[in-house]
């Protein structure tokens, strides 16, 4: 009967062993990476259309205002019509932001347009956004509409008023939704790489901008984040496009209109660079393996020859060199442990790998400090230790004027400059993290509020006395809380020194703040 040789199992049970710690290593990194790149496009996605829904209502306001300084300026001259000419130019030609405007009197009757071969003077309009303008006879932002050229058009308006009050018309302006303005470049001011989109909804679920202008006007239906953010909703969600198309999407809803704003990615994208990290692990890792397989078929051969040795050593027990042979054979021992040695020192290196992907995961990669997933797991480590802890909750004030002013690479500098002045504020055990844009939290154990407030306030006098990459100072608001004074929920501690952070904004910033003890 046949048999296994010993050297033949223990190579086959070495490699085995081997090549399953390498698949399991790769495809639990794999895993992981996929899961925290799916996570990140999505909350990026979700902050990138907050912004723009921001932006948009920013812009919304502004167009209005330039609305009401015509509309004021026209209540005490509305009969004069090279200043009706010269405004409705104005505000047509100023900033590309209105297609065209008009001047229309308190009876419906159209004085004036930009550009004026409109052929509107003198006629009554009755398209929706003119009809809801003079009926209301307050500032008007239309819902999207099909004007008489068949272009989707949204109006804006502002009653013309005279000095006694009485209401003399409006001044408005159109946007065309398919034509070139000012709300189109806000939206379409992206690089539209990879696949990914950016596109607009009213209430009606009608597509009011779309990077494929053809588009604008479709009424998009089972689409759950479109669902979502005409209730006003902000958020993201995984979902499947109309095209069948697997996508990470970020919704928000704009405030003044409704309108709501997606931005998503295809997730085919997102992985494709996951699949480029997980060939580079590879290409650093099989190396690795191969040169321990062959440590392995060495150590193998090496196993079995003292095994042999013994076993043709039995039968003779009574040779006179019986004793010789065993005193021999006692160094498989020895051969044994460096072979365990040897292995457990592979594995240790394939663990330092997966350590320092770990390590990446939970550090924030501008400031390097830890980001939110590390800061949740160091905290629970000490709750579990009943290690008790002051929080301070950081943000830098007026953050979003730097980065308008001198650009996000120097509010990037910025950001760095305060991590490394909390460095040198604090004790070696104490925990700083960077949880998202200019919001920072310092977790000081073993240490009262009082001696938390001091630390917060020799911090915020450091910051505001030194000169940031900016070339200017800024100043930074700190709340304040305590764990488990103040709560043994962690989660209600957190949120009381985020709200003691916003009483510090109310209160002028630059300054550090309690939180409230009524909880």
């Amino acid at each position: 009967m046949f048999k296994v040789d010993l050297r033949r199992l223990i190579v086959l049970l070495a490699f085995s062993s081997s090549l399953a710690t390498l698949i399991y290593t790769l495809v639990g990194t794999y895993n992981a990476e996929r899961d925290l790149l799916i996570e990140n496009t999505l909350e990026s996605n979700r902050a990138y259309a907050a912004k723009l829904a921001t932006s948009t209502d920013q812009f919304l306001d502004n167009l209005q205002q330039q609305l009401a300084y015509s509309a004021q300026l026209l209540g005490t001259h509305i009969h004069d019509k090279t200043l009706r000419d010269n405004e409705a130019k104005r505000l047509q030609q100023q900033n590309n932001s209105f297609n065209s405007v008009i001047i229309v009197n308190s009876n419906g009757a159209v004085l004036t347009t930009s550009p004026p071969d409109l052929g509107l003077t003198g006629k009554i309009l009755d398209s929706v956004g003119a009809s809801q303008a003079l009926s209301l006879r307050k500032p008007l932002i239309s819902p999207p509409y099909v004007g008489l050229t068949g272009r989707l058009i949204i109006f804006m308006s502002y009653p013309i008023i005279d000095p006694s009050d009485q209401y003399l018309g409006y001044v408005g302006g159109s946007i065309y939704l398919h034509q070139d303005n000012s709300l189109n470049m806000l939206l379409g001011d992206h690089f539209y790489r990879d696949g990914s989109q950016i596109y607009v909804v009213d209430h009606s679920r009608r597509l009011i901008y779309h990077q494929d202008s053809m588009r604008v006007g479709e009424i998009i239906a089972n689409n759950p984040a479109i669902e979502e953010v005409i209730k006003g909703n902000s958020g993201e969600t995984e979902l499947v496009n109309s095209k069948q198309t697997s996508m990470l999407a970020g919704y928000a809803a704009t405030r003044k209109v409704g309108w709501g704003i997606v931005v998503q990615r295809p997730t085919e994208v997102v992985l494709y660079e996951l699949d480029a990290l997980l060939k580079k692990v590879a290409r650093n890792t099989i190396p690795f393996y191969l040169l321990t397989s062959l440590l392995i078929w060495w150590l193998g051969s090496r196993i079995a020859q003292p095994l042999r040795q013994l076993a043709r050593s039995a039968p003779n027990l009574d040779s006179p060199h019986s004793a010789q042979q065993i005193t021999k054979v006692s160094a498989w021992y020895f051969e044994a442990a460096q072979i365990k040695r040897a292995l457990l020192i592979g594995l240790q290196r394939l663990s330092k790998k997966i350590g320092r992907m770990d390590l990446e995961r939970n550090t924030d990669p501008l400031t390097g400090l830890l980001n939110r997933r590390g800061m949740d797991g160091a905290l629970q480590e000490w709750q579990q230790d009943s290690k008790n802890f002051a929080v301070l909750t950081c943000d830098i004030d007026h953050f979003k004027r730097v980065n308008d002013t001198y650009g996000h690479d120097v509010g990037d500098l910025v950001l760095q400059f305060l991590a490394d002045m909390m460095r040198q504020h604090t004790r070696t055990g104490d925990l700083i993290c960077r949880v998202g844009g200019e919001e920072f939290f310092i977790f000081l154990p073993e240490q009262s509020q009082q001696e938390a407030f001091q630390v917060a306030e020799r911090l915020r006098q450091a910051v505001e006395q030194s000169e940031s990459p900016s070339g200017s100072h800024i100043t930074i608001s700190i709340g304040l809380s305590h764990w488990p004074s103040y709560s043994d929920n962690l989660a209600v501690v957190l949120k009381a020194a985020d709200q003691a952070l916003y009483k510090a904004k109310h209160n002028g910033r630059n300054c550090t703040m309690h939180a409230s003890t009524e909880h």
